[in-house]
């Protein structure tokens, strides 16, 4: 389940900061850590959380309890260019930073079962089924030659003998 918050009116840089905190935390716990965080980000990042969450109540009935922060993502937006007065007829620049939040949560992997069971009890065998396109990727082994052993010290590995 995902939210975005895009043209947030403060640097990326310093909501970088409070995404940080929240990264891969349980949805519960990060909304406690939000509330005591002394950033002007974390209202913000709290709401979009918030609307992950009900956005995925709504679509799949997950409840808060079941998610976790997977991912926090905080891009530069759009940059406001304004001009300040300065001396001797000059002007200085500001540049008003903007960011794009996006949140993506995820239910908690429960731990799958070793094997599966059919209804009378019994465990199910694992079977493999191979298809012929796997065989044909296989290296086939090739039979191995042996070679003789040189019969004289003069000869070399290859079988060649050296002119003396």
């Amino acid at each position: 389940m995902k939210a975005k918050l895009r043209q947030y009116r403060q640097a990326p840089r310093k909501v970088r900061l409070v995404a940080d905190f929240v990264r891969g935390k349980e949805v519960i716990k990060a909304l406690d850590l939000l509330l005591y965080i002394n950033k002007r980000a974390a209202r913000p990042l709290r709401k979009l959380i918030l609307s992950a969450a009900a956005n995925a109540k709504e679509a799949k009935g997950f409840s808060q309890d079941e998610l976790f922060i997977k991912e926090v993502r905080v891009d530069k937006g759009l940059t406001y260019k304004r001009f300040r007065a300065r001396a001797r007829g000059r002007a200085a620049p500001i540049h008003k930073h903007t960011s794009n939040i996006s949140i993506a949560l995820e239910t908690k992997k429960l731990p799958e079962s070793p094997k599966a069971v059919e209804p009378n009890g019994k465990v199910k065998k694992e079977t493999k089924i191979i298809s012929k396109k796997d065989d044909k990727h296989k290296k086939k082994k090739t039979p191995t030659t042996k070679t003789s052993k040189a019969s004289s010290p003069d000869q070399s590995k290859t079988g060649l003998r050296k002119n003396s």
